[in-house]
This record gives structure tokens, sequence and C-alpha cells, in this order.
């Protein structure tokens, strides 16, 4: 499907898609002199929320944007850059996340998805974790990560679907270990991508609101839409502090997916219609590095093992990867 039809399903006012410079620029110390974006794949619909299990093998979504089919997660082998269907069905699977013994957890959307946090199970079933909050429908869980302590992050905005709105607000949760689920903000108004900083101290939230959940009655008057980059830090319980903003990008399109390395530094796909590709900020939100891409990219986190340098980014119906000098943070290794 054309890039700019999805961009009018989801109302993200891309009515322009301007191709990208291709030559990386910023931070030495982050961006090789020579780093080149290598494509892996591209025979997807819509690539989101990749993932690197512990031996390496490179998990992601495919989404069925038309809701045609439910969904897929893919897996890209680095040994032998082969791309195979890792689940069949995974329910609009979006973000992924491996947890500490090797789950493979799933934020499953809306428009004939499954609306709730799954497991994926060793089969390739789609296990439910949490499919409901207060005996609602999630709106369309989107994206997650995993604390070192168990806690399960994860937002839920909507932006397509047809399914009806039984919850009142977009929020984040947190998914505990004993299998209760927690509200976790107030003041975001549609949540996004989440990443944690290495110090497990932190939550980064990015606030990706289009003004729109596709549902609103005809005449209904947009709401002005609002993208920024914040913080949170995180207490001893697993709750969340005051929120602090980032970075503010207007009413341009801001961000979806992040991850970050083990410095603390904040790498987040910009999907705005003329400069789109991963931008790296410093955990004060100012930008260091700009990677552009000729499509909007939509995630990314980092390998491990031998290829923890390698920034891997899904993007439009693909998969790609960059070399860089920092290594990535991966929570659920981190044993704080």
């Amino acid at each position: 499907m054309p890039r700019l039809t999805f961009c009018v399903l989801l109302g993200l006012l891309c009515t322009q898609l301007i191709a990208a410079d291709t030559k990386p620029t910023g931070d030495s110390t982050i961006l090789p002199a020579d780093a080149e974006l290598e494509q892996l794949w591209n025979e997807g619909e819509f690539t989101e929320g990749v993932a690197v299990a512990k031996d390496g093998v490179v998990c992601f979504s495919d989404i069925a944007i038309m809701a045609k089919n439910p969904g897929r997660i893919m897996k890209f082998d680095p040994a032998t850059k082969m791309t195979s269907v890792h689940v069949a069905d995974s329910g609009q699977s979006n973000g992924l996340f491996f947890s500490a013994d090797g789950k493979l957890i799933a934020a499953c959307g809306a428009n004939i998805g499954l609306q709730g946090l799954y497991e994926v199970t060793k089969v390739g079933k789609m296990k439910a974790l949490s499919a409901n909050f207060g005996g609602k429908k999630y709106n369309a869980p989107n994206d997650l990560v995993i604390h070192p302590r168990g806690w399960i992050y994860f937002s839920d905005p909507r932006y397509v679907g047809k399914e009806p709105l039984e919850l009142d607000r977009q929020r984040v949760y947190r998914y505990d270990p004993n299998g209760q689920v927690h509200a976790v903000t107030k003041d975001i108004r549609k949540p996004n991508g989440l990443i944690l900083s290495p110090d497990a101290k932190t939550l980064y939230v990015a606030e990706t609101d289009n003004g729109s959940t596709g549902l609103e009655p005809e005449g209904t008057k947009p709401v002005p839409p609002r993208y920024t980059l914040n913080s949170f830090p995180i207490a001893a319980d697993g709750s969340l502090g005051q929120k602090t903003v980032l970075v503010d990008y207007g009413d341009e399109m801001g961000i979806d997916g992040m991850t970050s390395d083990i410095k603390g530094h904040i790498y987040a796909a910009i999907r705005h219609p003329v400069r789109h590709g991963i931008a790296v900020y410093t955990p004060a939100g100012k930008e260091i590095a700009f990677i552009p891409m000729d499509t909007l990219p939509t995630n990314c986190t980092f390998g491990k093992g031998d290829e923890s340098h390698i920034l891997y980014i899904t993007a439009g119906e693909g998969l790609y990867r960059i070399p860089l000098k920092i290594a990535g943070y991966h929570s659920e290794l981190s044993g704080k």
C-alpha cells in the first residue's frame, strides 16, 4: 500500500513525502564516517516493533494496515541474511520486546487485532497477558518496554480501527509480574514509543497526538495535534513522577518508536514528511546526530552480542540496519 495512503489513513498530516538526504550527520563518536544504511528486506505491508532475541535473531511486526489479515511477525537471521515468517497470525502486533527469560512480548493493536498485551508462545500462538483494563478493551496497544524489575510499560493510543473505544483516555500502563495493571500517565494525550534510560530510573514517552482516533462523528472539530518527547522519573514502586518535555515538535509530526544506547542517548524514529529518519538526542533532548531515510521510519533497536553496535530500523515496508560506534542498551539484559 502506498505510504501516503497510510498517512491519510492515520490522519498524520503527511500530505507530501520528500526524499531525504542519504548521508548521516552528527556526532563522530556515534556515527562512523563511512556509515551507510543497508536495506535487508522490503516485502512487507507496514513494518514496526523491531526487537532482538538473545541469539541475535531480529523479530519485527508486519502490520496489515488494510485489515485484510491479522498481521504477522517476521524474523531476520543476521547469520544467513534470510527473512522468514515467525508468526503467521500476530493479532496485529505492533511493538515487540524480549523479556529477561527470552519470552517475546507483543503490544497488539486494533483494526481486527487482539487489542491487548500478549506473549508469543514457542509454537507461535498469542497468549493474553492483559486483554482489558477495568473490564474495558484497550484502545490499541502500540509499543512497550520491559523494566529490569519485570514491569512492562506499554502505550495504548488509537490511530486506526473501527472497533468502538471503550476507555475514555489514551494512556501508558504498567503490567506487573503478578498480573496487575496500573494506568501510569495522566498528562500525555496520546502516547506512542517508550524506552528506558540505562539506569532504569527514567521512562521516555513519545507523545504522538494527531488529534484524531478516526472514530469522531462527522463534523467534529479536530483537536489540535501535539507532538512531544517526554521524560518521567520512575519511583521505587514503578509509578511515574512529574513529566518533563524534552522536545516539542509543535504541530509537526514527531516520534514513533525509540531505543537508547549504553550512554543514554535516545534514538527516535522521526516521521516528518520533509525530514524523516532517526534522530539521536542527549538525555536532555539536544539533537546530536541524524540518520536520514527515504521512507518514514517506525521503530529501531540495537543488535546483541557481536551486533551490539548495529542499529536495526523498521521503515515503510522493510527492515534496515546501520553500523554505529556505540553499543545499544537492552534493559532486559541489564540485571538492575
